[in-house]
């Protein structure tokens, strides 16, 4: 299968209070099963999955990525309720209360065809949840090294809306951390944030995130997260 060609996924890991943050937005909606395309390391996992989940299916196109997969499953770091399967959302034909496309989605060219494939994957009643990196103006080098063919505002991502459902929650998340975003983009124009300003970004922005973001009504963030509900 498919190599992935970027290396945050290292990075980010130890972003414990953002994963924390999105996670705890997510969880209503995800369901005794849940199909997590693009599962990467198994930081999703990590973050969102619990004992009302009975059933995880990790599908993951990188074959050393999906072997670490497995092996975090063998070695009870990742939940024994977690199936690895090498590939793409074509690999898995059944129906699941939930499907994810955590930080996923601006990988996939044909977005919107996608988003009409991942909705068949859909139990009626289910949710399709979508987490992508937000606005196109801050699109950096750092977006195009790891195979981000856009970032995605309300409205673009509101495009890729597949038919046969409705949308129940479409909102910004982490309106301080875009100002970090901004600096990096305008005034330090680095093409990867450091571990440093990784690790101060999740420790000191995100913890304000979680309190201001309300405060705004989700209007303002670098990340914009999607819910929509099958409805037939």
């Amino acid at each position: 299968m498919s190599a992935y060609v970027g290396d945050e996924l290292s990075l980010f890991a130890h972003a414990s209070n953002w994963k924390n943050y999105w996670s705890s937005m997510i969880s209503p909606f995800l369901g005794e099963t849940v199909l997590d395309v693009g599962a990467g390391l198994g930081s999703t996992i990590r973050a969102a999955a619990g004992p009302k989940q009975k059933r995880w299916v990790a599908i993951e196109p990188d074959d050393s990525l999906a072997e670490e997969l497995r092996a975090g499953v063998g070695d009870g770091t990742l939940p024994s309720s977690v199936e690895v399967v090498t590939g793409t959302l074509d690999a898995v034909e059944e129906k699941f209360h939930s499907v994810l496309y955590i930080d996923v989605l601006e990988h996939i060219e044909d977005d919107k065809t996608e988003m009409q494939k991942a909705i068949e994957r859909v139990l009626p009643g289910g949710n399709l949840i979508v987490l992508s990196p937000a606005h196109q103006f801050l699109y950096t080098p750092f977006d195009e090294g790891i195979g981000h063919f856009r970032r995605y505002s309300k409205a673009t991502l509101s495009a890729c809306q597949p038919d046969g459902s409705e949308q129940v929650l479409l909102r910004y998340l982490d309106g301080v951390g875009i100002a970090a975003s901004l600096a990096n983009r305008m005034l330090l124009q680095q093409s990867m944030p450091t571990q440093s300003q990784i690790a101060k970004w999740d420790k000191f922005m995100v913890p304000v995130s979680r309190v201001i973001d309300p405060m705004t009504g989700y209007h303002i963030g670098k990340s914009v997260l999607a819910v929509w509900r099958r409805v037939k």
